[in-house]
C-alpha cells in the first residue's frame, strides 16, 4: 500500500529513460546500416555476394531503424515524459506503458531479423509477418490508452498543445525558458496540417497512372500546406524571442533551432517539387532522395537528438550531460554532414534529370542511362562522407550518454501539488 501511494505521487520516468537510452542506441545502429548502403551504392563490390547483406535487403532494415526505432523511441520518451508533466499526473497505467516498451523492442528486433532474410509483405513471405503486424497494432493500441487515458485524469483543465503534437513544441520553450510565442498559432498549426496533409499524398505519384485529376489535387494541397508549415516554423523561431543570446553557449537550443530551420526549408521544398513542371525533372532522381534527408537528418534527426540532450541528465538526476562539449562537436558534425549529403543529391538530381530528358536533334536519347549513373559517381562518394560524418555524431552521443546515465542515477520525481483555485464571489 504504501509503494502504490508512493507512485501515485511521482511520475513514471522508468519508461522514459528506457526509451531515452534505446532511441540514442537505435540510432547507432541505423545510422550505421545508411553508412553500409551508401558505400554499397558507391562501391556496389561492397555487396559481398551475400543475399541478406545486400543493398535491396539492408535498405529497408535502415530506413525501419531510423523512423520506427530510432525516430519511435524519441516519440514515445518525449510524449510520455511531457504528458505526464503537462498533466500534473502519473502515467495511466504502469504496466501498460512497460508493454509499450518492451513489445516495441520486440517489434524492431523481429524487423532487423525479417528484413535482411528477405521476409516482406510480398506474396512468398505474407504468412510469416502478419505475426509482426498484429504486434505492432497491438502496441500502439496500449500507448494510445497510456496517452490518452494520461490526458483523461489529468489534474489539470487546460490540455496543453504539446499534448497534440506530443513532443517538440514544450522540449523548445523548456530549453530556451520561453513560453511558445503564440498558443493560437500552434492550435491553427495543428488543425490546417490535420485536415490539409490527407489530401497531398498524390504528389508523390505524378506521371503514373494514378488520375491526372487526383495529381492536381495533390499538387494544390500540397502548395496550401506551405502556409501552416511555415506558421509552424515561425512559431517555433519566434518562441526564442529574448533569448538569442543563449544560442552562444547552449549547443542543445543549436540542435533545436537548426532543426526548424531544416523543417522550414524542407516544406518549401516539398510544395515545390509537387508542381508538375518541377516533379518533370525530379521525379526519380536523387534531388528526391537530398529532399527526404534533409527532412530526416536535418528537421527529425536534429529535433530528437536535442529532445534526448535536454532529456536525459534529468532523467538520471544530473543538471547537464557529462560533457557539453561533446555536445557541440556532435551538432557540428552532424550539421556539416547534412549539408555535403543533401547538396551533393541536389546536385546529382538535377543532372541526373537533365541527362534523362536531354535528346538530339533526331530525338533520339542524348545519353543512356548508364551514363548518367557514371557521372551521378562523385556525388555518391560525397553522400558516404557526409552520411560518415553524421554517423560519427551519433557515436559521440553514444559515449556522451553512456557517461551521463553511468555517473547519474535513476531518480524519482515527485508530482507537483497544485495551488486550489481560487473561489468566486
Amino acid at each position: 500500500m504504501k509503494f502504490a501511494n508512493m507512485q501515485a505521487t511521482s511520475y513514471n520516468d522508468k519508461v522514459v529513460r528506457q526509451f531515452a537510452i534505446m532511441t540514442v542506441v537505435w540510432g547507432v545502429v541505423g545510422m550505421l546500416v545508411g553508412v553500409i548502403i551508401a558505400a554499397q551504392l558507391t562501391w556496389p563490390e561492397l555487396n559481398f555476394g551475400i543475399s541478406w547483406l545486400s543493398y535491396g535487403r539492408l535498405r529497408p532494415l535502415h530506413t525501419n531503424a531510423v523512423i520506427f526505432a530510432f525516430g519511435g523511441c524519441g516519440l514515445f520518451a518525449a510524449a510520455y515524459y511531457v504528458v505526464q508533466r503537462t498533466c500534473n499526473v502519473r502515467l495511466f497505467n504502469d504496466k501498460l506503458a512497460a508493454f509499450t516498451f518492451w513489445g516495441w523492442q520486440l517489434v524492431i528486433v523481429l524487423a532487423a531479423i525479417s528484413l535482411p532474410l528477405g521476409f516482406t509483405q510480398g506474396k512468398e513471405y505474407a504468412e510469416l509477418e502478419w505475426p509482426i503486424d498484429i504486434l505492432i497494432a497491438l502496441v500502439w493500441v496500449a500507448f494510445a490508452v497510456v496517452f490518452f487515458g494520461t490526458v483523461g485524469t489529468r489534474k489539470v483543465r487546460h490540455i496543453y498543445v504539446a499534448n497534440w503534437f506530443f513532443a517538440a513544441f514544450i522540449i523548445i520553450p523548456k530549453q530556451a525558458e520561453r513560453p511558445v510565442y503564440s498558443y493560437r498559432l500552434s492550435i491553427v498549426h495543428f488543425w490546417a496540417l490535420i485536415f490539409t496533409y490527407m489530401w497531398a499524398g498524390p504528389h508523390h505519384l505524378h506521371y503514373t497512372a494514378l488520375p491526372d485529376w487526383t495529381q492536381s489535387i495533390g499538387m494544390v494541397f500540397s502548395l496550401i500546406l506551405l502556409a501552416p508549415s511555415w506558421g509552424g516554423m515561425i512559431n517555433g523561431i519566434m518562441t526564442l524571442s529574448g533569448a538569442w543570446h543563449k544560442l552562444r553557449d547552449d549547443p542543445i537550443l543549436r540542435f533545436l533551432i537548426v532543426s526548424l530551420s531544416f523543417y522550414g526549408m524542407s516544406t518549401f521544398e516539398g510544395p515545390m517539387m509537387s508542381i508538375k513542371t518541377v516533379n518533370a525533372l525530379s521525379h526519380y532522381t536523387d534531388w528526391t532522395v537530398g529532399h527526404v534527408h534533409s527532412g530526416a537528418l536535418g528537421w527529425v534527426g536534429l529535433v530528437t537528438m536535442g529532445s534526448m540532450y535536454y532529456l536525459i541528465p534529468r532523467l538520471f538526476g544530473q543538471k547537464q550531460m557529462y560533457s557539453v562539449k561533446a555536445i557541440e562537436i556532435h551538432f557540428w558534425t552532424a550539421t556539416i554532414g547534412i549539408v555535403i549529403y543533401i547538396a551533393a543529391m541536389w546536385i546529382a538530381g538535377v543532372m541526373q534529370g537533365l541527362m534523362w530528358r536531354a535528346v538530339n536533334a533526331d530525338g533520339t536519347l542524348t545519353y543512356t542511362f548508364v551514363e548518367s549513373v557514371k557521372a551521378t559517381y562523385p556525388f555518391y562518394v560525397l553522400r558516404l562522407l557526409g552520411g560518415l560524418l553524421y554517423f560519427g555524431g551519433m557515436l559521440i552521443m553514444l559515449w556522451n550518454t553512456i557517461k551521463t546515465v553511468t555517473q547519474g542515477r535513476s531518480v524519482e520525481v515527485r508530482i507537483p501539488k497544485l495551488a486550489p483555485a481560487p473561489a468566486h464571489s
